[in-house]
């Protein structure tokens, strides 16, 4: 089977390659991602899009939560890039445009109305395209888990919270599909 296809940001790539960032928080991995873009961003959307890559590097195996939970400030740990994925870079910057004042020009009232009708629907357009990737990696990994304790029984007590863990996580991301699918539906049809 090949190896599932992981989409991220270059540029959170190159940060977490760097070794200043073997530990890290959001809020510090949002920081040098800022000073990456050098332009003025909004705090608020880089943390949600920085937050947004390190749970789907924390899904895939990538990144790990510390053990010691934390209200804020909470601390990651890099870890080996996993062998069931492949990674493709992305070029793509963080987008401000759905936030982006109006343009000088005539037409700046039509653009922003424009952008503020499209913005949340590409977002939520990409957004399922991920959490489908990750769904289905959930549900290869159960179905694999319960293939294995189904021909050798002497393994179910060892994969078997394995199995109920993955097959729990591609319950939650399909219910999260499907309320962005919904969704999604509702902004077509208005």
């Amino acid at each position: 089977m090949k190896p599932a296809i992981f989409k991220l940001d270059r540029r959170v790539f190159e940060l977490l390659k760097d070794g200043d960032f073997q530990q890290f928080t959001i809020r510090s991995l949002r920081d040098a991602y800022a000073l990456l873009l050098g332009g003025a961003v909004n705090d608020t959307d880089l943390w949600r899009y920085i937050y947004d890559q390190v749970l789907r590097l924390k899904r895939v195996g990538w990144v790990q939560q510390d053990p010691v939970r934390r209200r804020r400030g909470q601390i990651f740990h890099v870890l080996d890039k996993p062998a069931a994925i492949s990674l493709s870079l992305v070029h793509r910057r963080f987008s401000n445009a759905c936030h982006n004042a109006l343009s000088e020009d005539g037409a700046g009232v039509a653009q922003s109305r424009a952008r503020s009708e499209t913005c949340p629907t590409r977002r939520l357009e990409l957004l399922a395209k991920e959490i489908r990737l990750d769904m289905l990696s959930a549900l290869g990994e159960a179905e694999r888990y319960k293939q294995l304790f189904t021909e050798m029984p002497v393994l179910r007590a060892r994969v078997e919270d394995d199995y109920i863990e993955a097959r729990d996580r591609s319950s939650r991301l399909l219910g999260h599909l499907r309320a962005i699918e919904n969704t999604l539906k509702m902004l077509v049809a208005a």
